[in-house]
Formats: structure tokens, C-alpha cells, sequence
């Protein structure tokens, strides 16, 4: 799988960009188009830009171990010897940058305007223990959706419909509150945002509510009451009420 972090957040073909500009990169003549671990001439021989390797095990499934080549970086080793400095006066390759978590990478990047831009995004969304080089694939439900959501934003979004399912699984509540924020954000550039979700903070803050239930699986499926948050809270049929009247004081 080619998908990661950073491409999905559209950093990588930044950060390919401006290693194409640096001294080194020119010197050695290389390309933008170089950098990329899907075609360029940069990506890992051994593995062919994937980070992994196949082994052929007799009688069993077969088994995907990281590329001892490339230690799962996908570029070749000349890659690491094209550096970047930032203003700080630190030097960085672009294997060392896609390994680093969102949050270094922005110290990192700090001098690289868009860059810094969607990673801050990356961060604000509770997302800054991702490594850029992350494939998607690996991320739960609840991370993949908010890194979709990070790629949306600052567009205009009139009429576009934005359904999230749980997106506030394995966040602590602080981030929750960001991305309360970041809600607001889409409905401001005027998108419709529906969120199917159990955290009362979530809940609370919503426009309109539909409760279903009364129970879960076979016992719900039915629209136990809707309204405001303050309507559910006062609705003595709904069970989510009774706990958003307490969470509402």
C-alpha cells in the first residue's frame, strides 16, 4: 500500500518540491519527481518503494517484514545523504522527515509555510503521534477520519455533507474540544456536518439531536426523541437524556 500520512495530508508532494531545490538535490541532478518512493529514482531497489518485503513461508501464509535495505523507509540510502537545513540551522533528508511523528516534524518544518500549515492542522486534530510515513491503512476508523477532515480544511464548502462515525474514539477530552472547533470550522465555510457519536461533549454541543434507541441491537432502531440538546436533556423517554441533563449543569 503506496497511501501514508503524508500523502494523504498532501505534504509528501510539497516536501518533494523542496528537496528537489536544495543544493544537494541539484548538484546530483535530481528531480521532484525523484523523490517519489512510487516511481522516482530515489525509492528503495529491494522493495521497490513499498518499505516491506514479502518471505515465502512453507505451508503458511506468506509473511511481510520491514525492508532490511531500507529499514522501512522506502528510499534508497542516497537519499539520506540530500539534506535539507531549515532555519534553525538543522539538516534533515526527506527518509529522516517522513520518520518523524507529526509533532517533530513540525519543529522540523517550521520554516516551510504549507508545510507547517497542514501539519498544524495534523496536530490540532489530535493526530501528532503519527508518523508521516504511516501507511493509512493502519489507522483506526476514528484517525482516518479526522485526517479526511484535515485535508478539508480551509475550503469552501457549500452544500458538501460530512458524516462522521465516532471520530472522538481514543481522544482525550481536550482534543475533543478541538475538534468541536474544527466542526464549527466546516459549518462556517458552509458544509453540513452529521456525527454519529456517544460522547456527551460531542452531544451537547450539537445544533440538533436524534436519539435512537431505547436499547442497542435488536432492542433500538427507533427514534426515541429529537431536538435540541436541552429538548433530549428534558425528554423523560430518552435514556442519553437522562445523562446529558446531568452533563448539562
Amino acid at each position: 500500500m503506496r497511501s501514508t500520512v503524508a500523502t494523504y495530508a498532501n505534504v509528501h508532494d510539497e516536501l518533494r518540491k523542496i528537496y528537489a531545490r536544495t543544493p544537494d538535490a541539484k548538484a546530483l541532478g535530481y528531480k521532484a519527481g525523484d523523490f517519489s518512493y512510487n516511481t522516482g529514482r530515489l525509492r528503495c531497489p529491494a522493495c521497490d518503494g513499498t518499505g516491506t518485503i514479502s518471505l515465502d513461508v512453507q505451508f503458511l501464509p506468506d509473511v511481510e517484514i520491514p525492508c532490511p535495505e531500507c529499514r522501512g523507509s522506502r528510499y534508497a540510502r542516497k537519499a539520506e545523504q540530500i539534506k535539507r537545513t531549515n532555519k534553525a540551522g538543522n539538516g534533515y533528508s526527506l527518509p529522516e522527515i517522513m520518520a518523524m511523528d507529526v509533532k517533530h516534524a513540525l519543529t522540523a518544518c517550521e520554516d516551510l509555510g504549507t508545510v507547517s500549515k497542514r501539519l498544524q492542522v495534523l496536530e490540532e486534530l489530535g493526530l501528532g503521534y503519527l508518523t508521516l510515513g504511516e501507511e493509512t491503512p493502519s489507522l483506526s476508523g476514528g484517525e482516518a477520519q479526522r485526517l479526511k477532515l484535515a485535508s478539508e480544511m480551509g475550503r469552501q464548502q457549500a452544500e458538501s455533507v460530512f458524516v462522521f462515525d465516532e471520530p472522538t474514539i481514543g481522544l482525550h477530552p481536550l482534543d475533543v474540544r478541538t475538534l468541536l472547533t474544527v466542526f464549527d470550522g466546516l459549518v462556517e465555510y458552509g458544509a453540513t456536518v452529521l456525527v454519529i457519536e456517544h460522547d456527551l461533549d460531542v452531544i451537547s454541543n450539537g445544533d440538533y439531536v436524534i436519539d435512537m434507541g431505547p436499547g442497542g441491537g435488536i432492542s433500538g432502531g427507533c427514534i426515541v426523541a429529537a431536538g435540541t440538546p436541552d429538548e433530549i436533556a428534558a425528554n423523560p423517554r430518552s435514556i442519553t437524556g437522562k445523562y446529558l441533563k446531568k452533563y448539562l449543569k
